[in-house]
């Protein structure tokens, strides 16, 4: 299945969360072992309402240090400290109301308290909106001469100082800054518009299958059909869902048009030469990373195209291939795989050997200990995500297990996350902790690749051993080149109104074509893409979050590079891996990688990956044979 990164309600530690299928299995209400235990946060709610009154009465007072900074070096220091303690405390207060809100959405008062924690993050923002601003008044020499008079600030808040010092470039006036912020809402509205017209309003048809079975054709309906079994099946639900989509290209088009012009507003208003410049410049990412990922994929397209052939081939598709025998699983298994909970900690324990000791007593302290909410119940929010915004308490994950590899596969992706937080908390000062997405996805798409490998060894049967290559070989396919072809056409679009052409619903959905069609290969006979699926790019919501969508390739990419580094070196590469994860965000991820040996933004990681690809088919094909 592929996994689609969406924005976590929670204030997740990764800023993402892993969006999973929803899940029917009904929870053991009685077995507390696989529910999370949420005191380690706070005793109860009441004891939540207590630190919440302390922490608003502290946040009230963090603009009395405005002013403050420029004294001298202990003065600095004492007002970093009260605004890491503020944000400190806000993570706490933060994960305790998300969490206690996804265990049941029904409940008002949980609703309430994360909309109290919300109210307090927007109150810190505002009171410590002064502190970049000052430091960047008092110029990096007069901030260094602090530095070297107080070893805290460097080895606490020296990354945070150095991040604000880099921007100065792109720091605007106090008055033209404030007037950037009021914009900020507005800027926000186009996925607004999305959203509601998606998730609200879109009058989804009905569709009658070959079997009889009426399906209300909506979004979850859609990702669930279009894997049928039965080829006319597909093409109905491909053609129903498309069309309704194709109606409203131009409304569509206009809202994701009103978002990229935002988004090349915010970047020339800042002074940066660009949109992905700009998106990339928070991460200090060098726009070649991008730029090369796109360049590889395109290099690549030859074993998209192989994959495409072996598929048809499976499928047993005697005539053209089409863009909606994409989805069905080309392998089957008279009984899928079951695995509870305890069975797939053991499994998952066993992949990971390869990752050494320290990451395996990790991972068994997590297991040994009562972090996961497991199984879904009513009004438990969907999906499945890893939490470790509290610093100072332990991560937390959120499941929906269903006891198929599917679950066993999201755990082992979300402890990648947990462990990840581990090793990040005992290595890293809270200032130096929050690391980046960049970085995140490949701590736990490793553990998937290790995961993949380790239930191919074992396998029983041929078939067997054909149903977890094809589970692997999918994840390639749809995380990297689909994110990629994904990330190519947010690029063309913004550089199109860079260039100071307008942009429509038609257009869009002519360049999504050109895109759909090259990177499956119709003109070398592959793949025939009928032009009314061309409108699917109105369909995707991470054109609105501003190239984001490009780090699921490149997290695959380099965890690839990794997992082939462990399987050579050993114990070596494990160590460069793992102490990329010790680092957690104390450097920029471009450099953590290129200190653990990998160049993001050289071709070695993204062939790492599609080797990787072709070995799966080669071994797919041995067995075939």
């Amino acid at each position: 299945m592929l996994r689609i990164l969406a924005v976590a309600a929670a204030l997740s530690f990764c800023g993402v969360a892993l969006a999973a299928g929803a899940a029917s299995t009904p929870a053991p209400k009685t077995d507390m072992t696989y529910i999370w235990d949420l005191s380690d946060l706070y005793p109860s709610p009441e004891a939540w309402t207590t630190a919440y009154t302390a922490a608003k009465a502290a946040a009230e007072k963090l603009d009395t240090y405005k002013g403050t900074l420029g004294r001298d070096a202990p003065s600095m220091l004492a007002a970093l400290d009260a605004v890491s303690r503020a944000h400190l405390d806000l993570s706490r207060l933060s994960t305790f109301a998300s969490l206690r809100a996804d265990e049941d959405s029904r409940v008002a008062e949980n609703q309430e308290r994360r909309q109290l924690a919300s109210t307090l993050g927007t109150l810190v923002d505002e009171k410590t909106a002064w502190l970049a601003p000052e430091i960047l008044k008092m110029g990096a020499d007069k901030v260094r001469a602090f530095e070297a008079q107080n070893k805290q600030l460097v080895e606490r808040h020296g990354f945070s100082l150095d991040n604000i010092l880099r921007a100065a470039p792109h720091t605007l006036g106090e008055e033209a800054e404030g007037v950037l912020a009021s914009a900020g809402t507005v800027l926000q509205q186009p996925n607004s518009i999305f959203d509601a017209l998606t998730l609200a309003n879109l009058p989804y048809p009905s569709v009658k299958l070959a079997d009889g079975t009426e399906v209300t054709l909506d979004q979850p309906a859609y990702e669930k059909y279009r894997s049928s079994e039965n080829r006319a099946d597909r093409k109905l639900v491909f053609d129903t869902f498309w069309s309704l989509w194709s109606k409203y290209k131009e409304t569509l088009g206009a809202s994701l048009t009103a978002q990229v012009m935002g988004n090349v507003f915010s970047a020339r208003a800042r002074k940066h030469p660009n949109a992905l410049s700009a998106a990339l410049f928070p991460d200090n990412m060098p726009e070649n990373v991008y730029r090369t990922l796109v360049a590889q994929a395109h290099a690549g397209l030859p074993t998209l195209h192989r994959y495409l052939r072996l598929r048809k081939r499976l499928l047993g598709v005697t005539d053209q291939l089409r863009y909606y025998d994409g989805y069905p699983p080309m392998f089957h298994l008279a009984n899928e795989p079951k695995f509870s909970v305890e069975d797939e900690k053991r499994i998952a324990t066993a992949a990971l050997q390869p990752l050494g000791k320290e990451y395996l007593d990790l991972l068994q302290q997590g297991f040994s200990s009562r972090w996961m909410h497991v199984y879904p119940q009513t009004g438990k929010a969907t999906g499945a995500y890893m939490n470790g915004s509290a610093y100072d308490v332990h991560p937390y994950l959120l499941l929906n297990h269903n006891d198929d590899f599917q679950s066993l596969s999201t755990l082992t992706h979300e402890w990648g996350h947990a462990v990840h937080t581990l090793l990040t908390t005992k290595n890293q000062p809270y200032e130096k902790a929050n690391y980046s997405t960049f970085i995140a996805e490949s701590a736990s798409i490793a553990n998937e690749m290790l995961l993949d490998d380790y239930m191919v060894s074992r396998a029983k049967t041929p078939d067997e051993k054909l149903y977890y290559l094809g589970e692997a070989l999918e994840s390639i396919r749809g995380t990297f080149f689909r994110q990629v072809m994904f990330a190519e056409f947010e690029l063309a679009i913004h550089e199109e109104i860079e260039r100071g052409q307008p942009l429509s619903g038609a257009k869009l959905s002519e360049m999504y074509c050109g895109l759909l069609k090259k990177y499956h290969g119709e003109a070398e006979g592959v793949m025939k893409i009928d032009p009314a699926y061309c409108v699917e790019w109105a369909f995707v919501p991470h054109f609105f979050y501003n190239f984001y969508v490009y780090q699921y390739a490149t997290s695959m990419a380099g965890a690839a590079q990794f997992t082939d580094d462990i399987k050579k070196e050993g114990k070596p590469a494990a160590e460069r891996f793992l102490d990329m994860l010790r680092a957690g965000g104390s450097d920029y991820p471009y450099d953590l990688y290129r200190r653990a040996g990998i160049d993001m933004a050289s071709p070695a990681p993204y062939r790492a990956l599609i080797a990787r690809m072709n070995r799966i088919m080669d071994e797919i094909e041995a067995v075939k044979r």
